[in-house]
Formats: structure tokens, C-alpha cells, sequence
């Protein structure tokens, strides 16, 4: 009697369900799709209902060859790939490359890689979803329509190398509007008025904030524009006393987040841990497929995480509740089973972010883990737990007093049991919030004086709003029905990628490139980068999704009139030159020439102006503040092309050793060495500040890491 096939998409996924089934089944990995439209040509025969071209991806031969291979000796196959539509369709292609019958129930899925789970899976096998696949098949064509054509003429139109995208260019114009929002902004000149005060029976000074004016017994609220304003009410109350006009206490809950999704996984992850959406992405998927926990073998850690819903299993939550009663207590609990609600119903197929191992604890498996993986897990671990945890209780106290016809306000709040918070406190740029009173404020009463110690007016100015965030990009996609899920991180690496937009620490900032790119497309394409017709789009694809739609007609509607306007482009838009900076220098090669700033593929150089029949390009060198620490020279810094432009710093050679190879992703500093083991200090960048430490990874100062990532790291060396 053969063995039953399964198949999946990943080894590391291989491994980890092979725990769980016994040797009457062969595990093997397809490694993700075997099949794909070609690249070479559009792969789609639009004259005869959009039908897909599809070829064996190459590389993939060795892969098909043994899966046909082992079909052949197995008695049944069961196709085990991802439970989303992007699965489904590599389950269909496998399928079709084995001469595997789609309607028979070859179909596995599950949302959690755990032994009930995959067992569970197994008992109950189904037919392929045809929706789901051409839901899928929609979005590859729509998206290899776009941009097979749009491609193309951006090349001809700006230059080579560039490309245009459904969810990409939408995200590239959401950065720019936002940035010509910033540069239009005009700020306005106001005026915050405080007085530090305390009670006559306290020695507790707090600051009370101007408010307005009294009209009959009401406060109005006024603004202060200017320091004449601002003057005439401070001399009104400098060295005059405060009465207390009312006192209003009350109490209010604070309820726990909702579960991680896909989306609010990457925010969360980028606000806490200053992860990119790629990075969360890459290692959420690590701890979703398995990872090694010595004698316990792969194990997968966190259930799927490609997911818009909320919802929590039964199982879930009460293996939750019984971990916050062993560890925090019967009083964290929360008296009722917390449930959250999905925007939709399509949204419900999955659950939430969770753990899966109720026993495997953060910290109990720290060794096991990278620094990464545990980061993310415990992020997903706490997140999780406290979603079943109490509320916080706080008590709060808003007070107004009055200097002659002038109010002044303060509110104050304290924690009185924390709930949730001493799980998952607040979290701002600089960190955890973990202080439990917001304003201290004594016992006060109406009609009590409170004695002025000072009053101090500083003018302030309105800010304009903040450049996005990848979490606010991400947070802004969603809003706005962009993309799904699953690209988010591709986008964002994308536009990073295609030098549309540049990043300034965390800062996203639309690039020249980027603008010449959006406004060619938006002058053209209203549709393509219009933010409406592509949520809707989106809906309409999630429809195919659900077997509302049919998929042909849905690309049948859109194609004609994106292909008329790609033919009305190429006729009447010209070429667009993106803005040369002369640098007054001639050119050392033809001396004819000037050299000129220009922007290529991979960011800005230095090029001479008879190009092409002058070659003589070089690099910008950037000066980096500092001195290289094995020679003494300077030191240049460079983002690196690998990395999504991340910053690295080298030796600018031109001490006494022009052969000097020094390189690091910190940078230095100048004449200071490790106390401990005399290697010199380097700046380390964590959530937007900086910090020394010491540049050996073996120093003891250092914390131990895991060998994997040093290896990672070492690679990220060698190829910036």
C-alpha cells in the first residue's frame, strides 16, 4: 500500500506537520508557486475572455519532477497550501501540474499548524474553491494588465527601469498629497498660558492651563493669536490667586485592543519594535510555520497571518483565560468573554493573530528564538492575552479655576487598577507609557484658593500634519480600501525599490521621481491612481471572491478603456526630463563637460553632460560625521541599494590607507572606547534615538545573539 501525498508550500511548513501525521504520509514542499504567467510576454490572450497563459516557473523543474514523481507512488494526494485565496491558487496549479482533479477532494487547509488542527484538516478534505482561484486570477491578470502596459510607457516617457501598479501608485499619490499638504501648509501664530499653582493646604504644585473667559456663568473658550493678547491676560493674573469654580470627579474603563490582524500587526510592530512591514512580515512567518524548540521539534507558534478578522476561537479563549488566572490572578480576568466584530463578513474566514502553544510562553522559550522572532511573538503573545483581561479602572478629576474673569483647567487621572495595562500599556515614539497618574493633583474643593507661584505665556505656532509612517500608510491604505493584507509590505518595498518615495528616519517622503511618475499617470489614468475607483476595484474583486461576480466580465469592463488610454498616452504625452543640478565642476575625463546631479534606477550620481559620448559617471560621496576607526580618515555614508535604502558608513580612504576597508551599518564614535573590552563605541538607533555601544558582538556589554542572526548580519555585511 503507497503512502498518501501531502503537499505544501514550504519545507520549514513541511517540517513542522510532519510532526503530527504518521509514516503513512510524505510531506513535501512545492516552495511556493510552481506555475505564473511568463515574463517575457503579457501572458494573457485579452481577445478571448482574458484567458491566463500559465508556464512552469523556472527553477522549478527538479520541484515538479518529484511531486509528479511521488504522486505517482502515493494513493492520494492532499494539497495543504496557505487558506487564502493566493493558497488556493497554488493549490489549483499543483493540481493541474499532477493531472490532479480539481473537484476531487484533494483540498486541505487550516488556519493553525497544531496537531488537532492538521488532523482535523485531514478528516475533512474538500474540493478546490474556483472562487478563491479566480479571485486570485482576476487580481494577477488585472494587476499583469496594468502593469504590462503602463510599464512601457513610463520607460519612454521618464525613463527605463520604472513601473506602475494598481496598490502602488495609489500609495505613491496618498505620500504625495500628504506632502504637498505639508508644503502648502501655512502656520498660524497662538499663545498656551499656564500658571503653576498649589492649594493652601498642600505643598503639591501642579499647572493649570488657560481655557477663556467667563460669559455670565459659563467658561468660553477663546484663543490667543498674538502676544498682545497674550500679555494683557497675563498681567491680569501675575501675582493674583486662583479660585477653584468646580470640581468633577468621576471613573471610567479603559477596554483592551482588539486581536492583531495582518494590517494592525504591522502598525504595532513599527511603532513598538521599529520593525519595516517586510521585516514583520518575514519573521510573523517563521513563527507561523515553525520554528525548532530543541526536544519539542518545529513548532509553529502563531496561527495564520494573512488575516482582516478578529474573531477568536472558544479554545482560544479559554486557554487564554486560564493563563491570566494562573498568572495574574481571578481578578484580571474579565467577567465576560470579550468578543470583537469584523467589519465584514467576508472577513470572518480566518481568526486573529494568535498563539497557538498555550504553554509555549515568551519567555519560556526565549533561548529557542532569535531576537526578532521574540520581539514579534511576545508583541502577539501580550496582545493577544490581554484581549481577555480586565479593563482598567481610572479615576478622574477635572477641575476649573478662575483669576478675575480668566479660567484656567486641569484634568487628572489615575490608574486605581490596571487591568489589560499590566499586560499591554500604552505606547507612544519614545516607548511604553507605564506611569499610572497622568496629573497628581491634591484634594481640592470648590471655592478653595490656590495660591499662584507664576504665570507664563509661550508662543507656539500650528504644525502641519506629519509625514506618513509606514504604519500610517499602512493604517491609510486600510482606511481607504487599498490593497489587502498580503501587500501591504510588498507595496511599500516597492515604492521604496522604484525610488518614488525616500525615507527620512521613519519618515516616508514623496521623491521628485515619484511626482513626475503620479502626475504622468493622474493627468492620464484618472482611474488607475484615483483612490475611490481602485476601493472600489478592490470590492469588486473581493466579490469574485465570494462567487457574486464573474471575474471575465469584471476585466472585460476595465480593459478596454485602460487600453484606449494607453494608446491616446503614447501618442500625445512627451517625454518627461526630471530636473539636472549642475555641480560647477568640468568634467575630469572630457573636460568639455559638466558635470551634472542626476537620478537613475538606484538613486542620485554624478554624470557628465555629453552623455553618451562622455561615460564618466561616480558616485555622491556623503560626508558622515566622524572618523573611520581603523585608519583615522573620514568616513562616508550610503544607502544602501539591498536594503531598502538603509543607511551604511565606510572609510572615505583618502588618510594614510587608501586600501582601507572598513564598513558598518553604525555609525562610530569619534575617540571613545568600550570600557570593557577596548573596541570602539558606535551609534545604535532604536525607536527614533540613538545610544552608544560598543561595536563587538562577542563584548560582554552586548547582549548575547542568537547565532542565526549573527549570520544574517554577516550577510548583510557582505552585500550592501
Amino acid at each position: 500500500m503507497g503512502k498518501k501525498l501531502v503537499i505544501v508550500e514550504s519545507p520549514a511548513k513541511a517540517k513542522t506537520i510532519g510532526r503530527y501525521l504518521g509514516n503513512e504520509y510524505k510531506i513535501m514542499a512545492s516552495v511556493g508557486h510552481i506555475r505564473d504567467l511568463p515574463s517575457s510576454s503579457l501572458g494573457v490572450d485579452v481577445n478571448n475572455n482574458f484567458k491566463p497563459i500559465y508556464i512552469n516557473m523556472r527553477g522549478k523543474e527538479k520541484v515538479i519532477k518529484e511531486l509528479k514523481e511521488a504522486n505517482k507512488a502515493s494513493d492520494f494526494v492532499y494539497i495543504a497550501t496557505d487558506p487564502d485565496r493566493e493558497g488556493e491558487a497554488i493549490a489549483w496549479h499543483i493540481a493541474k501540474a499532477l493531472n490532479v482533479d480539481p473537484l476531487s477532494s484533494c483540498r486541505i487547509t487550516f488556519n493553525e499548524i497544531t496537531k488537532k488542527a492538521v488532523q482535523e484538516a485531514i478528516s475533512q478534505p474538500r474540493t478546490i474553491d474556483m472562487d478563491l482561484v479566480n479571485a486570485q486570477q482576476a487580481r494577477r491578470i488585472l494587476d499583469r494588465l496594468v502593469g504590462y502596459e503602463l510599464s512601457p510607457l513610463l520607460w519612454s516617457k521618464i525613463r527605463k527601469g520604472l513601473s506602475a501598479g494598481r496598490v502602488q501608485s495609489v500609495a505613491t499619490k496618498l505620500v504625495m498629497l500628504r506632502d504637498n499638504e505639508i508644503n502648502a501648509f501655512v502656520p498660524t501664530e497662538y499663545w498656551n498660558i499656564d500658571s503653576n499653582v498649589k492649594a493652601e493646604n498642600s505643598d503639591l504644585a501642579f499647572v493649570v492651563k488657560y481655557f477663556g473667559d467667563k460669559n455670565g456663568d459659563k467658561a468660553e473658550k477663546r484663543k490667543i493669536s498674538n502676544s498682545e493678547e497674550a500679555n494683557e491676560i497675563i498681567n491680569d493674573v501675575k501675582g493674583n490667586n486662583f479660585t477653584v469654580d468646580s470640581v468633577k470627579k468621576g471613573k471610567k474603563e479603559r477596554n483592551p485592543f482588539p486581536p492583531f490582524t495582518t494590517s494592525t500587526l504591522q502598525q504595532e510592530a513599527s511603532r513598538r519594535l521599529g520593525f519595516t512591514s517586510k521585516k514583520t512580515m518575514s519573521v510573523a512567518q517563521q513563527l507561523y510555520e515553525g520554528i525548532e524548540l530543541g526536544s519539542d521539534g518545529p513548532t509553529a507558534l502563531v496561527s495564520y497571518i494573512r488575516t482582516d478578522s478578529v474573531r477568536i476561537s472558544d479554545e482560544a479563549v479559554a486557554s487564554s483565560r486560564e493563563y491570566i488566572k494562573e498568572v495574574y490572578g481571578e481578578n484580571y480576568i474579565a467577567p465576560f468573554v470579550r468578543t470583537f466584530k469584523n467589519r465584514n463578513s467576508a472577513q470572518d474566514a480566518h481568526e486573529a493573530i494568535r498563539p497557538t502553544h498555550f504553554d509555549m510562553i515568551p519567555d519560556k522559550i526565549r533561548n529557542s528564538l532569535s531576537v526578532d522572532q521574540y520581539k514579534l511573538y511576545k508583541l502577539i503573545w501580550d496582545r493577544f492575552m490581554a484581549t481577555q483581561m480586565t479593563s482598567a479602572k481610572i479615576d478622574t478629576v477635572a477641575v476649573e479655576a478662575s483669576c478675575k474673569n480668566h479660567v484656567f483647567k486641569v484634568a487628572g487621572e489615575t490608574v486605581v487598577f490596571p487591568g489589560f495595562l499590566a499586560l499591554y500599556a500604552d505606547v507612544n515614539e519614545e516607548g511604553p507609557s507605564t506611569d499610572e497618574t497622568k496629573v497628581k493633583l491634591p484634594e481640592l474643593k470648590e471655592n478653595m484658593t490656590l495660591i499662584n507661584l507664576g504665570v507664563n505665556g509661550e508662543q507656539k505656532f500650528t504644525t502641519p500634519p506629519p509625514h506618513y509612517t509606514e504604519a500610517t500608510l499602512i493604517k491609510a491604505l486600510e482606511e481607504n480600501g487599498i490593497g489587502r493584507p498580503s501587500t501591504y509590505a510588498p507595496t511599500i518595498s516597492t515604492i521604496l525599490e522604484r525610488k518614488y518615495v525616500d525615507k527620512s528616519g521613519k519618515s516616508i517622503i514623496i521623491t521628485e521621481l515619484g511626482v513626475l511618475v503620479t502626475e504622468l499617470l493622474d493627468n492620464n489614468f484618472k482611474d488607475i491612481v484615483d483612490i475611490q475607483f481602485t476601493a472600489d476595484m478592490e470590492s469588486n474583486l473581493d466579490n469574485v471572491e465570494e462567487g457574486k461576480t464573474d471575474w471575465i466580465k469584471l476585466l472585460g469592463d476595465f480593459y478596454p478603456n485602460f487600453h484606449s488610454q494607453v494608446e491616446e498616452a503614447e501618442k500625445k504625452v512627451e517625454r518627461v526630463k526630471m530636473q539636472e543640478e549642475k555641480l560647477g565642476e568640468a568634467c575630469p575625463e572630457c573636460a568639455d563637460g559638466e558635470l551634472l546631479i542626476k537620478s537613475g534606477r538606484y538613486g542620485k550620481f554624478i554624470a557628465c553632460s555629453n552623455f553618451p559620448k562622455c561615460g564618466y559617471t561616480r558616485n555622491i560621496e556623503n560626508i558622515a560625521k566622524g572618523k573611520c576607526p581603523e585608519c583615522g580618515s573620514g568616513l562616508l555614508s550610503h544607502k544602501s541599494r539591498k536594503y531598502s535604502g538603509k543607511t551604511f558608513y565606510t572609510c572615505d580612504k583618502k588618510g594614510a590607507n587608501p586600501d582601507c576597508g572598513f564598513i558598518s551599518w553604525d555609525l562610530p564614535i569619534d575617540d571613545r572606547k568600550c570600557d570593557t573590552c577596548g573596541s570602539y563605541m558606535v551609534w545604535r538607533r532604536f525607536r527614533g534615538k540613538s545610544y552608544p555601544k560598543c561595536s563587538n558582538k562577542e563584548c560582554p556589554t552586548n547582549k548575547t545573539r542568537k547565532k542565526s542572526s549573527d549570520k544574517e548580519n554577516d550577510n548583510e555585511n557582505g552585500e550592501k
